[in-house]
């Protein structure tokens, strides 16, 4: 299995080529079809599939270009219907499969930043689309967006996500994942976050003995990306 990694758009959005075998997905491809095509024809794998990780046009602008030039089937989740210009071939829902070459990718759903936000988990690595980043997570106050949901969603992702997994965000580097742990047990209205590359489920503010660190966790927390 390999996986490519381009910058696409003019929000620098991260498309991702996943080659398993003679297969190959393209993950959000987002403006600059030419470009991602030249990239397919060098891997000389057949396209099976386009996945998008929500509907926001920086990454899907390129779907109807690179199907018509490949004929590989799109995929989006099935929340995400109103929101799209294009005409997917399957909508996806929670724990489905998605099989390329030998690689199987699990479709988890982490609405927030869309109603129809996913992940995709591999063997250890997961592309998190624009639900989750090395130092923040994804902006919830564009349409079909929900506070409520992605502090959910991120909650969820602690439970999967295991130290040493790679992960490929939407825009940005991607990186290896160091370590989930919990900092406490009290209940609290924050989202679990990334510092540093330590995935954090943050539990009661007013547990914590290091101000210095809550400042930090603070300030994180209110970091968001398109």
């Amino acid at each position: 299995m390999e996986i490519k990694h381009l910058v696409v758009g003019g929000l620098a959005t991260n498309c991702y080529l996943l080659i398993s075998g003679n297969e190959l997905a393209i993950i959000d491809p987002g403006g600059e079809a030419e470009k991602i095509l030249q990239e397919i024809k060098k891997t000389k794998a057949k396209p099976k599939y386009i996945i998008n990780t929500h509907c926001h046009a920086d990454h899907t602008s390129a779907n109807k270009e690179i199907k018509k030039e490949t004929k590989a089937k799109i995929l989006i989740h099935e929340a995400e219907k109103d929101f799209i210009d294009f005409e997917a071939d399957m909508f996806l829902s929670e724990e489905d499969k998605i099989k390329v070459g030998d690689c199987l990718l699990k479709v988890i759903h982490t609405p927030g930043h869309t109603r129809g936000s996913i992940c995709l988990l591999g063997e250890n690595f997961v592309f998190s689309g624009d639900t989750l980043f090395k130092n923040g997570y994804g902006r919830t106050d564009l349409l079909g967006g929900s506070q409520e949901d992605i502090e959910k969603s991120l909650k969820k992702l602690t439970k999967l996500l295991k130290p040493g997994m790679m992960v490929y965000p939407g825009h940005a580097a991607g990186f290896s994942l160091k370590k989930v742990r919990i900092l406490s047990k009290t209940s609290s209205k924050f989202p679990p976050i990334l510092l540093g590359g330590f995935l954090v489920e943050y539990k009661g503010i007013n547990s914590w003995k290091n101000q210095g660190e809550i400042k930090r966790y603070q300030f994180i927390s209110k970091i968001c990306y398109i």
